[in-house]
């Protein structure tokens, strides 16, 4: 929590200097570069809850448009996601057909195993995980997800944690227990997708015995 925000201060910061626009287009590059550049893997606050937290923060200190600023983040980073499955369905895939070693064809199996079985949540669930919410989007498009299914959970998980959570940190400056319900909240929701997923899993191993 004390890691968490002391990044939150650090990116309130940046305001000052910024002004609205300028701060409103770095948030959304940094949250779109994140999973869509792939910068996530390298520098891990960039896809990091206290970015958008912090966005939150400033929108309400500075009279920034909540609205403005939540739905950008969403955006962002559903449009991330969306270009990190393109290149891994576009380029990963090909790439790795043409390397051989059962380990590597063992994991592309396992990564198709997993979408197959648990489709449209996995997505979703990836976006409440850290380094998940970096990798799964390139992942989903080495395994050949369906476009339609990742499109769908795609979005839903990006409004979900973008728009949420930067709303969440808006409104714990004026009510701090927000904070540690924000937290609460992804929890309930990551549990609702597992127990959903698990779900899925059963219903397509009992159908595939």
């Amino acid at each position: 929590m004390i890691h968490h925000l002391s990044i939150s201060d650090q990116i309130a910061g940046w305001y000052p200097g910024m002004g609205a626009l300028v701060f409103c287009l770095v948030v959304w590059g940094l949250v779109f570069a994140g999973t869509g550049l792939f910068v996530g893997a390298f520098i891990p606050f960039i896809t990091g809850d206290s970015l958008v937290f912090a966005a939150g923060l400033v929108a309400h200190e500075a009279g920034i448009n909540i609205w403005l600023m939540a739905i950008g983040v969403g955006v962002a980073a559903w449009l991330g996601d969306q270009v990190g499955f393109t290149l891994g369905r576009h380029f990963g895939r090909p790439y790795l057909d043409k390397r051989e070693g059962k380990w590597i064809q063992g994991g592309i199996t396992k990564s198709e195993n997993l979408f197959n079985a648990w489709g449209w949540w996995a997505v979703v669930v990836g976006r409440f995980m850290p380094w998940a919410r970096v990798f799964i989007p390139v992942i989903a498009g080495i395994a050949k997800m369906n476009y339609y299914k990742f499109f769908s959970s795609n979005l839903v998980g990006a409004l979900a944690w973008g728009t949420g959570l930067t709303i969440c940190g808006f409104y714990s400056a004026e009510i701090p227990a927000v904070k540690n319900a924000s937290y609460l909240i992804a929890a309930m929701f990551i549990i609702g997708s597992l127990v959903a997923g698990l779900r899925v899993w059963l219903k397509n191993r009992s159908s595939s015995n």
